[in-house]
């Protein structure tokens, strides 16, 4: 929530974000919050907003992290306020007439390559759930078919309506970051289960919602057991409950599966551009994380298997 002693830079600057940048409404939220930080580092100072310079921002990042922040937080932070600053020596240019955090460089942040699972670890995972007899079975199954074909965020999967689904062609209407519109595939192990989940089991979660007006306006495709539109929140438990029922214990989460996808591809010989398209990423440049992940597999794997001669 937007501090109202910052309201009057910070609320038009997140307004910004959200109508002329698209961004999403966490981005947004996030990029509010960072501003404010440095806002109230700025009041405790008594330093005017508009007097900032290289050792001001020296001494907040250093104070920053004396504090516990991350470096990958901090990264954020300062794309935050470099963009922050900028609205303001456009919108407001004879009090901001410079942006001080341009050519700012961000500390340095570890890369965090992304976690697979194995191909004999999904088949297990497939198999070992279709074989629960509760009733939330086919949803799950559903769900876990539809993150491994697809490779779509946990807030795509969410977001879908019921009228996204082309099964003729397999085929997904998927709106990413951005609201950006693409299609992605599915395969056929994927459709069998998204259309049992929807003549078997959606029809009933529908009818435990009482009011019959929500009833009938209810688009989204995954419900939870109350009959509601599945959130992001409620699928990560749903995947946890997936390892307690299964009995496997695989820090199963959306991007785990999504991340699982792109690699599998990449390692049977799909193009970069291919991924990059199907995951809906902006620039290559984050898709090639998975070439890097590969690479890193392949020359751990060569540091275990090949003699040394230095051995002692």
């Amino acid at each position: 929530m937007i501090d109202e002693q910052f309201a009057s830079l910070v609320r038009p600057f997140s307004q910004q974000l959200v109508f002329s940048r698209n961004y999403s409404g966490q981005t947004v939220k996030s990029y509010a919050n960072d501003v404010q930080v440095f806002l109230r580092y700025l009041s405790e100072q008594g330093i005017p907003s508009n007097a900032v310079d290289d050792g001001i921002i020296t001494s907040f990042l250093a104070e920053q992290l004396k504090q516990g922040t991350s470096k990958r937080t901090l990264s954020r932070r300062l794309s935050a306020l470099r963009l922050f600053y900028r609205y303001l020596s456009e919108r407001r240019s004879d009090e901001y007439p410079n942006n001080p955090f341009l050519g700012y460089s961000a500390p340095k942040v570890e890369t965090k390559y992304p976690v697979a699972l194995f191909l004999d670890q999904i088949g297990e995972l497939l198999r070992k759930n279709a074989e629960r007899e509760d009733e939330f079975m086919v949803r799950d199954q559903a769900i876990l078919e539809l993150l491994y074909a697809s490779g779509m965020r946990a807030s795509e999967l969410v977001s879908l309506s019921a009228h996204s689904m082309d099964y003729r062609n397999r085929v997904i209407r998927v709106y990413g970051k951005g609201k950006k519109e693409r299609l992605v595939p599915f395969g056929k192990s994927a459709e069998t289960w998204m259309k049992r989940y929807a003549t078997e089991l959606r029809p009933n979660l529908l009818a435990r919602i009482k009011d019959p007006m929500k009833r009938g306006n209810t688009r989204a495709f995954f419900l939870n057991a109350k009959g509601n539109p599945l959130t992001v929140r409620g699928l990560e438990y749903i995947l946890h409950g997936i390892e307690e029922k299964t009995g496997l214990s695989l820090d199963l989460h959306p991007h785990e599966l999504r991340h699982t996808f792109a690699t599998h591809l990449l390692d049977n010989g799909a193009d970069l551009r291919l991924i990059q398209e199907l995951l809906g990423h902006e620039s290559i440049n984050t898709t090639q994380i998975y070439t890097h992940l590969t690479t890193k597999d392949l020359q751990d794997e060569y540091e275990k298997a090949f003699p040394k001669r230095d051995k002692k």
